[in-house]
């Protein structure tokens, strides 16, 4: 098992924070706890999916992520512009002028991130030829999904698709693009914008690899409103930047749901949103599910169109990727590979022989103990624990759910008196007394939730 810690990109601002429990009840992996009246989270659990930044209705939920000024520390600047950030745009806003802008606020250099698309597509073919006892093999695209794996579903981290994503690939080939040219490492910037909580972390802390060839993550919806703001400001003036090079259709539909399985032979399944997936890989896990060769699973409804950091409509975002295809098809008639995708292949070898990234280690969230002999003592516990508790979820102790307070109480982080229920018991007893039954909840929800009734009278 891997112990090194996850890195996060999903912060909590206390003071900010008003302990309403939205967060918590809505974690996927029950991350999320409400302690003197502030949510925390379990940094072990979290997978950062966003579902919480989402949620939150006081906004105190924030992602970390590279300052744009950042970009400046380098002479040669790249932004990495995912379909997703164009398709944010209305559609008489055209690649000419996103990319022209994105050019004119700083970057010196724009690339499409599915341009290594494409070749990933083959390798990934090869790779399920290669491997034909690993069913289904699991896309490794979206990075929640993968951590959800290692935490949730530890059983599963050998399906994981032990290739680099897309985003590594075009990464890879623009370092040596540059340096072929004679451009020093250390002055090449290459910024994902970002439309996920889940890459910047995966971009600060790649799975199966010791670092990532990107530089930082801009925000997308931060990045949108900068550039939509300037195209409007020059929507009267010409625009001189060259024509932007075409995706090929793979490659644009590539971090849309089903963009990814309908190129991948065999049985394919694309499965979005967080608890959609949850929910097909319990019945994978306990081999409800068979004979599929190959899963493109994603947390985002409408994948990376959902993200927490698009500022647009994922459905509308959808519609205008599926029309650009159709105009980009019209304009690339006779043309066998656009001009990005045709460098890219010219390097073919090179990524090829870089794609894979290292195994993945479970890190389950079930584990109460290293000591295999202790953990199932504790997890006896558990289940005993478990007997005496409501089994009604209603967060009121300050965990997501009675198993989850369970597991709490034999880590050392919680006591079964914190459940209502049990309190009640035990003061009817004459086990406790109400005043310390008040400081409990005190404890967990605060002076001012617990105190609101007092003002009535």
């Amino acid at each position: 098992m891997e112990n090194r810690k996850f890195h996060h990109s999903l912060k909590i601002r206390e003071d900010l924070c008003v302990g309403c429990s939205h967060c918590m009840n809505v974690c996927p992996t029950e991350a999320i706890r409400v302690k003197n009246g502030k949510a925390i989270i379990h940094e072990e659990k979290c997978i950062d999916c966003g579902k919480c930044f989402a949620e939150c209705p006081s906004s105190a939920i924030i992602i970390e992520h590279d300052e744009f000024d950042d970009i400046f520390l380098f002479k040669h600047r790249i932004a990495l512009v995912p379909a997703i950030f164009t398709g944010q745009f209305p559609e008489d806003i055209s690649f000419r002028q996103i990319h022209s802008v994105l050019l004119d606020i700083g970057f010196t250099n724009v690339f499409e991130v599915e341009n290594g698309a494409e070749l990933l597509s083959e390798a990934i073919n090869n790779y399920a030829a290669e491997n034909p006892d690993i069913k289904p093999i699991i896309s490794s695209f979206c990075p929640a999904i993968v951590r959800l794996i290692q935490v949730k579903f530890p059983s599963l981290v050998d399906n994981l698709l032990l290739l680099k994503a897309p985003l590594d690939i075009s990464a890879m080939f623009l370092k040596k693009e540059m340096t072929d040219a004679g451009i020093p490492e250390e002055d090449i910037g290459i910024f994902y914008i970002t439309p996920c909580a889940a890459k910047i972390a995966a971009i600060k802390d790649p799975v199966g690899e010791p670092s990532s060839p990107i530089s930082g993550a801009i925000n997308m919806d931060y990045l949108f409103n900068k550039v939509y703001h300037q195209v409007i400001k020059k929507s009267n003036q010409s625009c001189t930047l060259p024509a932007t090079s075409i995706l090929t259709d793979t490659a644009r539909n590539w971090s849309l749901t089903n963009g990814e399985a309908r190129n991948i032979k065999g049985r394919s399944l694309a499965i979005d949103e967080i608890h959609n997936v949850i929910s097909f890989l319990e019945k994978l896990e306990n081999d409800e599910i068979t004979d599929i060769d190959f899963l493109e699973l994603r947390a985002c409804d409408q994948s990376c169109a959902g993200g927490v950091l698009t500022p647009g409509n994922r459905f509308l975002t959808v519609e205008r990727l599926q029309k650009q295809q159709i105009r980009n098809s019209q304009l690339a008639k006779g043309q066998k590979h656009p001009d990005a995708f045709r460098s890219i292949l010219e390097e073919k070898e090179y990524l090829n022989e870089r794609m894979s990234v290292g195994s993945v280690a479970p890190r389950s969230m079930m584990k109460l103990d290293e000591n295999m002999s202790e953990a199932m003592k504790k997890m006896d516990q558990v289940n005993q624990i478990l007997k005496v508790l409501p089994m009604i979820d209603c967060s009121v102790c300050g965990s997501p759910s009675c198993q989850a307070l369970a597991q709490d109480i034999v880590k050392g982080d919680a006591e079964l008196k914190q459940c209502i229920f049990i309190q009640r018991t035990m003061e009817q007893k004459g086990e406790l007394d109400p005043a310390e039954s008040n400081l409990i909840l005190r404890n967990i929800w605060g002076f001012e939730k617990t105190n609101k009734y007092r003002r009535l009278k």
